[in-house]
């Protein structure tokens, strides 16, 4: 576990809980975002998951299946990936990312689902329902940059240049990675 990570409130069963993830009394809602900390996150430039600051240069983020498959499949015939679609999914440092691949349950396996509905579906989250399967390879990916906006009910992001592409079908391919990335940089 990165040490950043490690250091965040945790909930009733010892979990750490993510910058962006809302809070109702005592309990986290893991599978929501706050709109709140996301654009504080997005204006700070800070880690969506350690909630610290993410030095200029790449960012990672985690992708599910057909964001992966049009990612490798971009990379494979040369051409740049840019996902012109934006979504509510926010940036973080790399190992907080490959982190996150592996110990959210739906980020984790092909056959995992998602245990709520968004709060209020709209376009963009439409596909976020209860019992939704996260699909075959997701991936860690990292990006030469972000954009992002932030409108009344949503901070919305894009990524820039593709920089690293990690796929998985399931996350834990990536734990020597992890291990590697916390051995050089501390984090």
């Amino acid at each position: 576990m990165p040490p950043a990570v490690g250091a965040r409130p945790r909930d009733a069963r010892g979990y750490p809980v993510p910058a962006i993830t809302p809070w109702e009394g005592e309990q986290p809602q893991f599978a929501l975002t706050d709109y709140g900390r996301s654009a504080d996150c997005a204006r700070q430039r800070l880690c969506s998951v350690c909630d610290v600051l993410m030095p200029r240069g790449p960012v990672w983020r985690v992708v599910g299946a057909a964001e992966s498959a049009a990612i490798g499949e971009a990379l494979a015939a040369g051409r740049p990936y840019r996902n012109l679609a934006p979504t509510l999914e926010g940036p973080g440092h790399r190992a907080c990312m490959l982190y996150a691949s592996m110990v959210c349950p739906y980020l984790a396996r092909p056959n995992a689902r998602r245990g709520l509905d968004a709060r209020t579906p709209d376009a963009m989250t439409e596909h976020v329902v209860r019992g939704a399967v996260r699909g075959a390879m997701g991936a860690v990916v990292g990006f030469a940059d972000y954009e992002f906006g932030i409108t009344p009910t949503q901070v919305l992001f894009r990524f820039v240049d593709v920089v690293e592409f990690l796929p998985h079908d399931t996350a834990d391919a990536h734990l020597e990675e992890l291990r590697a990335e916390l051995a050089r940089t501390g984090r």
